[in-house]
């Protein structure tokens, strides 16, 4: 199906520099793990000022020994559900990053209005703060849970979403568009850093479902495709990495394996326990609704869901009525081998810190 995407460019597109050099940028949720790796990345096109707005001193100092005393960042505490604090925060802002949200299912579960008050209530203040203070351009993070939500959370980023592209249709001066993620690999509280603290600290790993599959991302993809985003978007579309599946079951034994020869351990004293999917979880992932199909087109390693509003009908993909093309259903798409996975895994830099901490003398 990947092939009859049709290709566009868009030699008209600003570049990223030109977009970012010299201007001032805001990134909500800016020390959590898409944030910080948002404010490095746009660090090497030399803004003007990085402000770094969040609710977590402790990792705002962490990140500030990390990122060195320097004079273009500014360390902001707030929450996006403070309409008065966003507004001060956004003075003078030119683009912002919003990463900002309540991520978690099992805690979006059951702690529902939490939920709402961060993801939707919190993105609606942000955007009514970037058009009172002249904000060009807003790009929001979502994840795949947003299409066909069966959890909380899933819903929350749905609404949100719906925020950005509504928001458009009315909002001239301001391009906001929406980035939708897959399970970004080794992201604080995901997987990869579960399993590791597990084998660390016990003889058994958890596993929820062998029948789990998802789509996955590095980081460091995940972030280029914010920033890729941002060059292309004019207004209202929602943009989505082409990205590999893979059945969660195999990324658990090929994880287990590596981490243990790290660790000088027997992978097969390491019992993996299937626990079953947690409320809300699904066991398959969308990238799109079907009702995208039509508005989807392909720009490099990027998909494109244009907005409803002024798209032409006859340059997107067709599905088949009422179906889903098998390349954004993670449990049709092209599984990851054993092999990929572990590139995969090695590409997303996990292990480096367990591999320097091995070849550094005791």
């Amino acid at each position: 199906m990947t092939d009859s995407i049709s290709s566009s460019s868009s030699p008209s597109s600003p570049s990223a520099g030109a977009l970012l050099t010299g201007r001032n940028v805001l990134v909500t949720g800016g020390t959590g793990t898409i944030g910080s790796e948002i404010v490095r990345q746009v660090l090497s096109y030399r803004p003007r000022v990085v402000r770094i707005f969040s609710r977590d001193e402790t990792r705002q100092a962490d990140l500030r020994l990390e990122l060195g005393d320097r004079p273009e960042l500014r360390f902001l505490i707030g929450d996006v559900r403070d309409l008065a604090r966003l507004r001060s925060a956004l003075e003078d802002v030119d683009v912002v990053f919003h990463a900002a949200a309540l991520k978690h299912v099992p805690a979006c579960e059951y702690n529902p209005f939490e939920a709402v008050q961060t993801n939707v209530i919190g993105t609606q203040n942000l955007i009514t703060a970037c058009r009172e203070t002249g904000v060009e351009r807003l790009v929001y993070v979502s994840t795949d849970k947003a299409v066909n939500p069966t959890n909380t959370m899933g819903a929350t980023k749905l609404l949100a979403e719906n925020l950005i592209r509504a928001t458009q249709d009315f909002s001239s001066g301001l391009v906001l568009s929406t980035v939708r993620f897959g399970n970004v690999m080794g992201s604080r509280g995901s997987l990869l850093p579960l399993l590791a603290r597990q084998i660390e600290s016990s003889d058994r790993v958890q596993l929820t479902s062998r029948e789990m599959t998802r789509f996955m991302m590095t980081i460091s993809d995940a972030v280029s495709l914010v920033l890729e985003s941002m060059r292309v978007c004019g207004g209202g579309e929602t943009c989505i990495l082409e990205m590999p599946a893979l059945r969660v079951a195999d990324l658990v034994e090929v994880f287990v394996e590596e981490f243990c020869s790290i660790q000088g351990r027997d992978p097969s004293e390491i019992e993996v326990v299937e626990t079953g999917a947690r409320p809300g979880e699904k066991v398959h992932e969308e990238l799109l609704n079907v009702g995208e199909c039509a508005r989807v087109t392909k720009r490099g390693s990027m998909y494109v869901v244009a907005p409803i509003r002024g798209f032409e009908p006859d340059r997107g993909v067709r599905a088949d009525v009422g179906v889903l093309p098998d390349e954004f259903h993670s449990g049709r798409a092209r599984l990851l081998e054993r092999e990929e996975i572990s590139t995969l895994i090695d590409r997303s830099g996990f292990f480096d810190p367990y591999r320097q901490l091995e070849r550094e003398p005791s």
